[in-house]
């Protein structure tokens, strides 16, 4: 005889709860790893918890692997608050963000990909947010990826062995109608674990703004993020393949540009578009 229509619900309950069981024993196992690895980076010296190019291997291999009625923003979510929860229990830190272009999208996004165990610390302009994480032991700071921001060339800043530099962008899977899809930099303090060289980004010095410039730099397979005059001529981000890093001073040199003064100011894995994975995201399962 068939389980009646209560028992069935019954025996389904169940096994939700043993798998939330089980979800809550794994998630406690991977504290104790944590705990075990927090014990290993002591004894070798401490050093910067966030490993971007990590991170997107992970989210890449999730919407990749993603099958289900469980939406993919869900999904997402639960694995950015753990993965940044345990991050921030290796070594704490706060998440400082430029809220000078609105603060809904920014909170919006840092709260996504951090979780709300992690500090937030807004700050009305990109230079308060360098300053901060310049100043701090470990901190993240969020930009907008776009360069906007009253305070011109933020990314001078960026400048030097000393300097802040960006190491990752998010989201690290972008797709239509991300919860928090506003395309960010994180910056932090150098640190040779926690670089990322897909993407190379420059600040280049010009002694004048010409419209050869984007030419140029397109010739270098790259594109300029954002612009800002400053005294003495003016200044472009650029974000280029790092692989062809080495012909930027050559196309820039072809274009009679005058001298150009060229810095790199950190890096971030290539973009993953949701486009690329979509046919095994949402696919039935078998």
């Amino acid at each position: 005889m068939p389980p009646s229509p209560a028992d069935a619900l019954s025996e389904l309950r169940q096994e939700i709860d043993r798998i939330d069981l089980s979800m809550h024993r794994l998630l406690m196992e991977r504290g104790e790893i944590i705990h075990r690895l927090i014990e290993v980076k002591r004894a070798q010296g401490a050093g910067c918890a966030f490993r971007p190019d990590r991170e997107a291997q992970m989210m890449r291999a999730l919407v990749e692997r993603h099958q289900g009625l469980l939406p993919l923003d869900a999904v997402e979510g639960i694995w950015r608050v753990i993965v940044s929860t345990f991050t921030y229990v290796q070594a704490p830190y706060t998440v400082h963000a430029d809220d000078s272009g609105g603060d809904a999208q920014m909170r919006d996004s840092a709260r996504f990909h951090f979780g709300f165990t992690v500090p937030y610390a807004p700050h009305h302009g990109a230079l308060a947010v360098i300053s901060a994480v310049a100043a701090s032991g470990g901190d993240l700071g969020v930009l907008r990826a776009s360069g906007g921001s009253g305070d011109g060339a933020w990314w001078l800043r960026l400048i030097g062995d000393a300097g802040p530099k960006i190491i990752a962008r998010l989201p690290f899977v972008e797709r239509p109608d991300h919860p928090a899809g506003l395309p960010v930099f994180v910056i932090a303090k150098p640190g040779a674990e926690a670089a990322s060289q897909d993407i190379a980004l420059f600040s280049i010095s010009l002694p004048r703004w010409t419209h050869d410039a984007p030419a140029a730099v397109a010739a270098a397979e790259g594109e300029i993020l954002a612009a800002a005059p400053v005294p003495g001529g003016h200044s472009i981000l650029v974000a280029l393949p790092a692989a062809q890093a080495t012909r930027l001073p050559a196309a820039l040199g072809d274009a009679n540009l005058g001298a150009a003064q060229i810095d790199p100011v950190g890096g971030h894995s290539a973009r993953f578009e949701m486009d690329e994975a979509r046919a095994g995201v949402f696919a039935p399962e078998p």
